[in-house]
């Protein structure tokens, strides 16, 4: 067995895309991959399913497909980690013999017209009541109305600052160099250059994070196609090499002593990775992470060890990680300008980037392209090392 390859890449439209199911979207991305990998639908004989924010996305999807002899069929939910772990397991079916060709995909469709994007998370309201049953910070989240992402990610980004001095201009640095990738990405919802002081004069959202500190809300559906290296050599693409992945997983505790919001299961995520794929950072040529919000990136970088634990706020400065910095980031601007697919934002990028489709954003290096997905309130964490180039399992 030599392993497993991306072979194949469905976009559909990405926004503003009304008056279509998630469902709908969904089979318009796996038919998209299946052509892209040049396939027919019924060489797929495995089929993962996930979806966003509606979650109406099933393992029905299956039989809308026409797909009625599947070996391997599961709808997967790890929230923003999904699409690593649907990557991880569709290599495992294949590397067991279960499967041949697995399709992973993910769609959602939260937007609706003539609504504000904010609509689409519902409140997050005072429920009175609502903790009777619950304990310590639990109840306090529910009863106060710290109930959605945005000010929850807010007391993680504050806690960084308080504990190391990091900046919201610092946050800023992430979003400028990120919509400066955008710019060239035919597919990102945001294309105008952006500045620190327009991020700044965004408005609060929660403080300490802007409205540009956030990531986009999008309907669409992206979807991937694996296969067997060998086999995936032999198809209309480049392969894109899986070398290496991992995850884990740390609920939330929000109590005196713990590290929440400090270190993410990124920490142990990344390093698995890594050591599967024989690799190191310091290999690293492109990082497409996870960009829920900016300090998503800051923190995960820390965890996998560009650099030291505090020090993102300054390894992220002066164009760090913006086309021409030392680090290829989010090249396709992430949630944050480009479109919000969960982790099929970051998986969507590497696999252009890997097979050197990136046009006016092309990373110059792509020997190695790093790929985070993170889920809940920093408590869900996957991992993906892929690469042009098959490993040398020497």
């Amino acid at each position: 067995m030599t392993g497993a390859a991306i072979a194949g890449l469905g976009l559909t439209e990405m926004g503003k895309v009304y008056g279509r199911s998630s469902t709908s979207l969904a089979a318009e991305a796996v038919r998209l991959a299946v052509a892209d990998a040049g396939l027919a639908l019924t060489d797929l004989d495995g089929l993962l399913v996930s979806s966003g924010v509606k979650q109406d996305v099933n393992v029905n999807l299956g039989a809308v497909l026409g797909l009625h002899d599947l070996a391997v069929l599961n709808q997967v939910n790890a929230y923003g980690a999904t699409a690593g772990v649907m990557v991880a397991q569709a290599a495992q079916a294949i590397a067991a013999g279960v499967a041949t060709t697995v399709a992973c995909v993910f769609a959602d469709s939260p937007l609706k017209p003539k609504q504000k994007a904010g609509a689409a998370w519902g409140s997050g309201a005072k429920r009175p009541g609502a903790a009777r049953n619950l304990h310590g910070m639990a109840g306090w989240s529910v009863n106060s109305g710290a109930t959605n992402p945005n000010i929850l990610y807010a007391l993680c980004a504050r806690r960084h600052m308080e504990r190391y001095g990091t900046t919201s201009e610092q946050l800023a640095d992430i979003a400028v160099a990120q919509r400066a990738w955008a710019v060239h990405n035919p597919h990102a919802q945001m294309r105008e250059p952006l500045t620190v002081a327009e991020h700044q004069a965004s408005r609060w959202i929660a403080d300490p994070l802007h409205l540009l500190d956030c990531c986009l809300v999008s309907n669409g559906a992206v979807a991937v196609v694996v296969t067997a290296a060998d086999r995936a050599a032999t198809l209309a693409q480049p392969p894109v090499h899986l070398w290496g992945y991992g995850q884990a997983h740390a609920p939330r505790r929000m109590h005196a002593g713990s590290d929440w919001g400090l270190v993410t299961p990124a920490a142990k995520s990344g390093p698995a990775a890594m050591r599967m794929a024989g690799i190191g950072v310091a290999d690293v040529d492109v990082a497409e992470l996870y960009d829920c919000y900016t300090y998503t990136v800051l923190v995960t970088l820390e965890d996998y060890g560009f650099c030291g634990k505090g020090e993102g706020g300054d390894f992220v400065s002066d164009g760090m990680l913006a086309p021409g910095g030392k680090l290829a980031c989010n090249t396709g601007g992430g949630q944050l300008s480009s479109y919000y697919m969960w982790g099929f934002t970051p998986l969507s990028e590497a696999v252009i980037q890997a097979r050197g489709q990136g046009g006016g954003r092309q990373a110059p290096r792509t020997d190695v392209v790093l790929v985070s997905g993170n889920g809940g309130i920093l408590e869900h964490h996957s991992t993906l090392v892929l690469s042009p180039h098959e490993r040398n399992r020497s």
